[in-house]
């Protein structure tokens, strides 16, 4: 095929005939914008983790005061804790918990406290409480929310005169 017939039949390539007698092409190269890819990765986060932030947000606004003290509460899957602290001077005042043998003598139970046990725990810290002159509290729930064992230990604080 000559340089003749491919301009007339291809009239892009007229111009590159033209110039020379031979078909080169010139190509440039497509520019090319690189894509970045951004991997998505859920954020691993654990129940502790989750429980530990809501914990961070709720002591931001709840303090312990001598004449109002914190009642906090830690929840295990064997145990339930409870303490009454003065934050002003990082001094506990008071502690009832599920370790105590008053409490784990008399309740018999494998599979962790239920809502029974965290009641008598609710007994004990506010009888604790009131031997020391303790009558109001600011409940600190621990990042865990208001029902079930949290909610029968408050109950139980509350019935035996404990302000909160």
């Amino acid at each position: 095929m000559s340089c003749a017939s491919l301009s007339l039949s291809l009239s892009f390539l007229h111009n590159a005939c033209a110039d020379s007698k031979s078909l080169t092409f010139q190509f440039r190269p497509k520019l090319v914008i690189p894509t970045r890819s951004f991997p998505v990765e859920a954020k691993a986060k654990t129940r502790r983790e989750d429980r530990t932030a809501r914990h961070i947000r709720i002591r931001k606004k709840v303090e312990g005061t001598p004449e109002r003290p914190r009642l906090c509460v830690f929840r295990s899957n064997k145990h339930i804790y409870v303490q009454v602290i003065d934050d002003s001077k990082m001094h506990t005042l008071a502690s009832a918990s599920t370790m105590q043998k008053s409490i784990s003598e008399e309740f018999d139970y494998s599979a962790g406290p239920t809502a029974e046990v965290a009641k008598k725990v609710g007994e004990v810290i506010a009888k604790a409480c009131l031997e020391k002159g303790i009558t109001k509290v600011a409940f600190d729930r621990g990042g865990y929310p208001y029902h079930g064992r949290i909610e029968a230990l408050a109950e139980a604080a509350r019935e035996n005169s404990l302000q909160f």
